[in-house]
């Protein structure tokens, strides 16, 4: 495997602290940079900003390991800092428990040639050497830590192209896609978010020869975001407003809308808050919305439909994830016909039900609760790149049917009738139709969400999601009692499709 390297010149101690700031930014367990260069060519300072970014605190005390070999630090991504400079032999390294601080976290190493031969291979050498007043470094390494590090650099470039080079990163929210957030801060401005959204990478062909993003239509790039964000903020819908974009390399600079949590304190739904963003998704849904939408000057996202394709690869994840969960085997080719023609019978019936732009990810994770402002401006809007033409009644069951939060029925109740009475308050809103529409799109959600859990769990080795499971199961009983829902109700019990496991 082939080194490659990037170059980057630090005309000061400040410089210095950003690029450990910037390093800071996409460090994962596992991560081992070896720092390399004289005595006061910057190691520490570098160590320190990529320390004090990881603690969220440019004061934190960091101080230097020479005398007890390591210093760790319990931050949200585990840091050990070694210095090697009276290591006597690389055997002294298991003494200091340098094995098990790579498997826990990332460790940064100074004087790393005392031992270089237990230095794993996949390490990246940040080589710092003096010119003129300030400090040269080398970043020389390859694969996914490489291309981590490339990017977040990347990202600092973007920053100062856009007037904030000298701008404060810190880690903001991550996302269960590749996305990923930071706050980005400047002396006398306000603070901005800066999101990090790669091109989606499609994964193999599951069906028909097309991998399961492009039959789900996901968003594969960031055009998405920014050509929904400016059309929902032209339709009076508060979401971030777009402060620099760079569409090619996936990098948007955002207005921060503030972090009050749609919530409570004590992480419950609040029936008010709920209401306000039904009628705010009933305003979204009685609007007209084009299909084509600009993202930039001659770049155009067109906005794809919620199709029949969609609608079932989606429900298509209980079968394929939660049924082996709960049996213990693959869900055999009857089960999986049988499951299919029962929703395809229900999909039958969403036909002319009210169609428009569905968010797709309209629950709490994804509402800004603004107290400060009033009506609609209350509720700001994050996510909504994989909006899609559909029926709208789905992004009412997200919110009414909260994955992350237990809404009860009754609040559940409060959240679809405020939407009904706002689209009844503005003419020609058939209720019953949409009534039907909202326990198909719940049942089909809420089936999806099972299997997604799951495959986090079994797949992504992300085992906090199982917990939700009872509420998801809660939701589709709740979903498949509405009278159009018989014969599903009825498959879903004779197959025995939502019954626990143990997790």
């Amino acid at each position: 495997m082939t080194a490659r390297s990037l170059e980057r010149f630090l005309p000061d101690e400040a410089a210095t602290t950003r690029l450990g700031e910037d390093l800071a930014m996409a460090v994962r367990p596992g991560d081992v940079f070896l720092l390399d260069g004289d005595l006061g060519a910057g190691k520490s300072t570098l160590a320190r900003g990529l320390i004090r970014a990881l603690a969220g605190d440019p004061r934190h005390e960091v101080p230097s390991p020479t005398f007890t070999l390591v210093q760790s630090y319990d931050t949200p991504v585990p840091v050990h800092h070694f210095d090697l400079y009276r290591l006597s032999s690389s055997e002294e390294l298991d003494e200091l428990g340098f094995d098990e601080a790579v498997a826990s976290g990332v460790a940064l190493v100074e004087w790393p040639e005392r031992a270089a031969a237990a230095m794993p291979t996949t390490s990246l050498r940040l080589a710092i050497e003096h010119e003129g007043d300030g400090r040269r470094i080398i970043i020389s390494g390859d694969g996914p830590a490489f291309d981590r590090m490339a990017r977040s650099l990347a990202m600092r470039d973007f920053l100062a192209a856009s007037g904030w080079g000298e701008a404060h990163r810190a880690r903001f929210i991550g996302d269960a896609s590749a996305r990923a957030y930071e706050t980005v801060t400047l002396d006398g401005h306000a603070p901005l978010v800066l999101m990090n959204s790669p091109r989606l990478v499609l994964g193999p062909p599951v069906r028909d020869g097309k991998p399961y993003a492009e039959i789900a239509h996901t968003a594969q790039t960031v055009a998405a975001f920014a050509a929904v964000d400016r059309a929902l903020a032209s339709g009076g819908v508060t979401v971030p407003g777009i402060v620099a974009q760079d569409l090619d390399q996936g990098f948007l600079l955002l207005a921060h809308l503030g972090t009050g949590a749609f919530l409570d304190p004590e992480g419950n739904p609040v029936a008010e808050r709920y209401a306000a963003a039904a009628e705010l998704l009933a305003m979204i849904h009685g609007k007209h919305w084009d299909d084509r939408l600009e993202a930039a000057p001659g770049v155009v996202h067109e906005v794809p439909p919620f199709d029949r394709g969609a609608l079932m690869i989606e429900v298509d994840l209980l079968v394929d994830w939660y049924v082996p969960a709960v049996s213990g085997a693959p869900a055999s080719d009857a089960l999986r016909d049988g499951y299919r023609a029962a929703w395809n019978a229900v999909f039958d019936r969403l036909t002319d039900k009210q169609y428009g732009l569905v968010l797709r990810d309209y629950h709490s994770p994804n509402i800004i609760w603004r107290t400060e402002e009033k009506g609609f401006a209350r509720l700001g809007i994050v996510d909504f790149q994989d909006a899609l033409i559909g029926p709208v009644a789905y992004d009412v069951a997200s919110l009414a049917m909260d994955a992350r939060v237990t809404v009860s029925p009754e609040i559940e109740r409060t959240t679809v009738d405020a939407y009904v009475a706002a689209r009844n308050a503005a003419g020609g809103f058939d209720e019953a139709a949409f009534r039907e529409a909202y326990a198909i799109m719940a049942a089909q959600r809420n089936s999806k969400i099972l299997g997604i859990f799951v495959r986090l769990d079994r797949r992504d080795g992300k085992p906090q999601y199982l917990k939700h499971l009872p509420r998801i199961r809660d939701y589709l009983h709740r979903a498949l009692a509405h009278p159009a829902l018989t014969g599903l109700r009825d498959f879903y019990r004779d197959n025995r499709l939502l019954e626990e496991f143990d997790a």
